[in-house]
């Protein structure tokens, strides 16, 4: 079963299940694509899926550029910090938090739109983004597809806006690769922390109990690691990501960034 995979755990089990709680349990990252394109259909199907999403106020304050060129995807990738797998995926689907229409709105009635201007804002559309990039992926992966998000395209934020045309008032949030998996790729579910560590009832549980639960989660993370050849449990990875501005790829810089693209956050 997969929700064995999922935690880890021979023991874990689901008191309930269906076709679509066991598709969201097996997925995993893939970063190795066979060379079948994904047609018009599945990506309006993928579309309007991440249309269904929740969206704050139905201000529905995102986009996504569906990017297919061979040349403008080796662009994005060495733009992302040089992963191959954007060039290679035969769609790369690039989700924008989006004011701009909503810019354009206010500016053809006269209207006043300040409240643009501030961080709640900000969070509005990545959030919104989000939701509907999430909706994404499980459509995707029902159709047989495989996917991995890139939050590197956040590196370099001017020139990626520059590159897919973006206007003032819209930031790309994230990449996300699509296409059907090549078969060969070494990868596998890979664990996730303990429920009781991310679950809470009614109160956020004692904190000493719950990052007892950690050191097994660790040594089951080094466990797959291992096999994918990789190195490493969870929490040297969480330490290490967020060890200081040096860590973060150019991201520390991402407000001033945002307030170049018309995201002042304030």
């Amino acid at each position: 079963m997969t929700v064995h995979e999922r935690y880890a755990d021979p023991a874990a089990r689901l008191g309930v299940a269906n076709d679509t709680i066991a598709l969201q349990l097996a997925h995993r990252s893939v970063r190795r694509f066979t060379d079948r394109p994904v047609s018009d259909d599945e990506l309006y199907a993928i579309v309007a899926a991440a249309q269904s999403a929740a969206t704050s106020s139905n201000l529905q304050a995102w986009s996504v550029v569906a990017v297919r060129d061979r040349a403008r995807k080796a662009r994005l990738a060495e733009l992302a910090g040089g992963q191959a797998f954007i060039d290679q995926a035969p769609l790369f689907l690039v989700w924008v938090a989006d004011l701009s229409r909503a810019r354009r709105l206010a500016a053809r009635a006269g209207a006043r739109l300040d409240g643009a201007d501030y961080l709640e804002s900000t969070i509005l559309g990545f959030v919104d983004t989000a939701l509907a990039a999430q909706n994404a992926v499980v459509a995707a992966e029902s159709l047989g597809l495989g996917t991995v998000f890139v939050g590197a395209i956040r590196n370099r934020p001017r020139e990626v806006a520059a590159e897919l045309g973006l206007p003032d008032h819209a930031v790309a949030t994230f990449g996300l690769a699509v296409g059907t998996p090549d078969p060969t790729e070494d990868a596998g579910i890979k664990p996730r922390l303990p429920q009781d560590v991310v679950l809470h009832h009614e109160q956020y549980s004692d904190p000493a109990e719950t990052d007892r639960l950690i050191e097994g989660y660790d040594a089951a993370l080094e466990a797959y690691n291992t096999r994918h050849g990789l190195t490493g449990g969870w929490s040297d990875r969480v330490v290490g990501r967020l060890a200081g501005p040096e860590s973060l790829s150019g991201r520390d810089k991402l407000r001033d960034e945002l307030a170049h693209l018309g995201w002042p956050s304030r």
